[in-house]
Formats: structure tokens, sequence, C-alpha cells
């Protein structure tokens, strides 16, 4: 897997490259505004010259901002080059030359002694904006993957400019303000459409705001040593189509339908059976070998007419098709008997006998358990009782879940759970993680993007999916999913990241082809085996 770094994982990957196997920090520098420049002349250059000998008249007139520590010597070294190849460029450094330092000051230096032109910060903020226009280039090498604050004079100004402009930017590592550990705007961030970062990509160009200020992505490799960039100390990763395809159960040839796994799921209720029926179907899709819903006895009618592959296990309610704390021993002798994998939510709706089913399940059995939706409100405040689980749980919240799950019981409000939902949103890798440790679930934290986090510190950002999934029953699909990667042996943690990833997947396959305001969730099933011929290229 691709691994994802903080800007401290990255300082110390640069400090060893240069420390422990002797290449310059210079030389690093240098293959970095390479790379930067490569990347430019193939983005706004080559398919140009490959059609036209009069580019050279075309081309776009190049400016280079840059701040005075590394990225701005990386912006240095990329006008030097630039302007070498015959391509007109201006640079505006906010520093002034004698504070210049290091590394950043040689690349000045060389860009002066080749003719580059050099000018003040604020030569570039009274520049009319109509000599900045769409035939112009925007390289932002202003502020690196250090920033921990606000932005502010002169820089702040300078990304207002350019955001007001209708000029193509490349960011040079991070787009300047965007904090690259966790993805915040620091004040105000530059909107560029392409970032070239180096080495590994880094937290914040895949948390959103993050995300969509740096545009189009491209990691390139500028020599730091491979053993560095995939050490197991850094925590964080970012699973590739190859992970998912490693990740995928066998199907032996010879098996039966016991051998892919029998999952229990407990969901459903008056006006809400589309939830159950969607995950359980999700699930049969995904490839689990049998799957019994556990459904309100009140309801049985109204389930019977709609499922066909799928089981009813009819439990005792309250006779409003909710159901009654008193399903317990019957669900616990299920799950002795015959399922390998519980899984509680979808449509489930919210009581105190459900909370206290829920309570005693977590406690109680003895096989491995998914939680998501009504499940998880089930336990909104009370996470104590998941250090009593017997067996692995998987918990599936989005954001506002989250923040129930995180409240305490005595101070639930809707106040402090929007106030604990931008907490969570704005540090969503870390409070994954913590939540997971002292949990010891396995936390898929839903959103743009879904977060896996593993109580042995481990988490996976996933790269699919798309606004579209931002659809009623989504969720539920997931859940299904999950569990019958569950049931067929997978672990929990690979479990949840071929879940996420598929689920993701299937949602970008079915907005290719039906776009995104018109995806709903039963189209997301509809899809699995389109889904599995892509990754098994079959």
């Amino acid at each position: 897997m691709l691994k994802v770094v903080t800007a401290q994982e990255m300082q110390q990957i640069d400090r060893i490259t240069i420390e422990r196997f002797g290449v310059a920090g210079a030389v690093l520098m240098e293959r970095a505004g390479l790379a930067v420049a490569s990347r430019i002349n193939e983005l706004f250059y080559q398919k140009t010259e490959d059609r036209r000998q009069k580019t050279e008249k075309q081309q776009r007139k190049i400016f280079v901002l840059c701040g005075g520590g590394n990225n701005g010597g990386d912006g240095f070294v990329v006008a030097r080059l630039l302007h070498n190849q015959g391509r007109e460029v201006e640079v505006f450094s906010v520093a002034k030359p004698q504070d210049l330092k290091g590394d950043a000051k040689t690349n000045y230096e060389a860009a002066v002694k080749f003719g580059v032109k050099i000018y003040p910060a604020n030569k570039f903020l009274t520049r009319h904006s109509s000599l900045v226009t769409r035939h112009c280039l925007i390289i932002d090498a202003l502020l690196g993957t250090g920033l921990n604050k606000d932005v502010r004079p002169p820089f702040s100004q300078i990304i207002e400019k350019v955001n007001s402009l209708s000029s193509p930017v490349v960011s040079v590592d991070v787009p300047s303000g965007v904090s690259s550990d966790t993805g915040q705007i620091m004040g105000c961030a530059i909107k560029a459409n392409y970032t070239v970062t180096f080495g590994l990509p880094k937290r914040g160009h895949l948390l959103y705001p993050g995300a969509e200020y740096a545009g189009k992505l491209f990691i390139e490799d500028i020599g730091f040593p491979k053993r560095l960039l995939e050490s197991e100390k850094i925590r964080v990763n970012l699973p590739q189509k190859e992970d998912a395809i490693s990740l995928l159960p066998e199907r032996p040839g010879y098996s039966h339908k016991g051998t892919y796994g029998h999952v229990l799921l407990l969901a459903g209720s008056k006006g809400k059976t589309g939830a159950a029926l969607m995950a359980a179907k999700a699930c049969l899709r995904t490839g689990a070998g049998l799957v019994t819903i556990g459904i309100p006895e009140t309801l049985v009618n109204a389930f019977q007419s709609r499922v066909t592959e799928e089981m009813l296990l009819p439990l005792a309610d309250k006779g409003n098709g909710t159901l009654s704390y008193k399903a317990s021993e019957a669900i616990l002798a299920f799950l002795k008997k015959r399922a390998n994998v519980l899984a509680i939510g979808p449509g489930l709706s919210v009581d105190d006998e459900i909370s206290r089913l829920v309570t005693m399940l977590i406690a109680e059995s003895r096989v491995q358990i998914v939680i998501d939706a009504d499940g998880l409100n089930a336990i909104a405040g009370r996470i104590g009782i998941l250090k009593k689980a017997k067996a692995p749980i998987i918990l599936t919240p989005h954001s506002s879940e989250m923040a129930r799950l995180l409240q305490k019981s005595e101070v639930r409000s809707q106040k402090s759970e929007e106030k604990i939902r931008t907490s969570v949103e704005e540090d969503r890798i870390n409070i994954a993680l913590l939540f997971s440790k002292q949990t010891k679930t396995y936390l898929v934290l839903k959103g743009a993007p879904t977060i896996i986090a593993a109580p042995d510190g481990n988490a996976f950002i996933n790269p699919t999916g798309n606004p579209g999934m931002a659809t009623a029953g989504s969720g539920d699909v997931l859940t299904g999913m999950i569990s019958a990667f569950l049931a067929q042996g997978s672990t929990p943690q690979n479990a949840s990241i071929l879940g996420v990833y598929v689920h993701g997947l299937l949602g970008d396959i079915v907005a290719a082809e039906k776009g995104e305001h018109s995806l709903i969730a039963s189209d997301i099933i509809s899809a699995v085996p389109k889904v599995f011929r892509s990754i098994l290229n079959k």
C-alpha cells in the first residue's frame, strides 16, 4: 500500500536521506524542481508542440511565486529550468535576497545568474489583473508542508489575488495555505489545478477541503530511499487496486454455500424495511453464502413478499414493528448454531429496549459484529460497552453518528453533537485512530474520504467513491458488503478496507454510467458483478 505522511514524517525522511544516505539537500531540491518542470511541460506544452511548430509564439507566460523556505527554493529551480528551456518566466519572491538561506539561497543565486527575472512579491500584487490572464501559468511555491498557523500578509494577499484570476495554477508540494496534516484551510489557500508532490502523498492532499484545493495530484520520485517510503513506522496508508485484488477472499473449487459464511442481519422496523433488504441483498451479491434477516415478527408479511435468496428469522417485537428485548434469547441461539457474523443496525429504529438489546449482544456475542446506523445510535454515549465485547467489532458511523458515539450520555444536546461533529471533520484520521485504540474496535468513519482505523494504530484512507454516493441506503449497502467479506474469512481490518474500497469503486462505475445526480443505492448493488470483473480483469 502507498504510505501517506504528515509533515513531520516527510521531514524525517528528508533528513535521513541527507544525513544517513548522503544525498545532498541541494540534489533533492534540484530533482524536485526538475519533476515540477517536467510535469508542467507535459501538461501545458507537449501536446501543443506535437501538433504545431508555432507553439513558441503561443506559449504561456509563467509567474513563479516563491516563499523564503525550501518550497521557495524549489520554485527558484523550476523558474531556472523553464527559463533555460526558452519559456517566458518571471519570479516574484516574498523573501528579500539577503534573508534567504541554504539551498533556497543557492538556487536563488543560480536563477539570477541564468538571467531569470526576479521581483519582490509586491510587484505581483500591484500588477494589473488584465496582464495575468488564462494565457498565463502560475506556479505556487509560497508555503510548504510546514505550515501550522493561519496565513498572514503578504502571503494571504498573494493567495487571494491568485484565486481571483482565471490562470491555471500548479502548486509545488502542497497548495499554499492547506494544512498538510489535516487538509484544513489555514485562513486562506491557493486553489490549484494541479499539485506536484514528492516521495509520498501528504494527508492534506487526500482530506477535505485540502483535496479539493490540490486539484489533480502527481506524486514524483526524487530519489528518497525506498525503504524509508515503505517504513512500517508510517501508519497511514492509501490502498491501491492491487491491494484490493490481494485482499479478495478465494473461491475454492471444492466448496459449498457454508464455506462462505452465514450472516445474521438484525435490521428493519415499521417504515424502514428497505434498509434491511438492501443490506441483505448487498451481502449476498458480495459473496456471503447465506444471509438471514432477523426482523420484528409483525413485519413478516411485509418482508416475505420481497425476499428471494434471503431467509427470515421472525423475532419478538413490541407490537409496533420494532424489536423487543425478548428477542435476545432467540438471537443468541441462532448465532451459536448457524451464523458466523452478526450485523446490526440498518433501519432498526431506536428505543430503550433496542438499546438494551444491542448492548447485551455486544457483551454476549461470540461471533464478529458489524454495527451501523441505528445500531450505533443505540449505544450513543455508552461506548464503554465496546470494551466488554468477546469478539471483534466493526463500527461504520458517518460523522454525525460518530459525534453521538463520542457524546457523554448525561450532556446529550444538538449543540454539543454539532460541535463534536465539526471536530471530527477537522481531524478525521487522529480522532478515528484514538477511538479505535481506546475501544479496541475497527472503525470505518464514513465520509469524504472514508477512514478505516484499526486498534493496532494503522489507518487507511479510501481513494474510491464520489458525491453521488451521498444518498439514502448507500451506508446500508456498505454494511452488507463488509459483513459479506467478514463471513468469507477476511480479517476485520481487511473486510473493512475491501468493503469500503469496492463500495466506492461501485459508486464510481455507476456514476460514470448514470451520473452522480441519478445514483441510488440499489444501483450500487446491481453493479457488484461489474466491479468484481473490473478488479479481477475478467
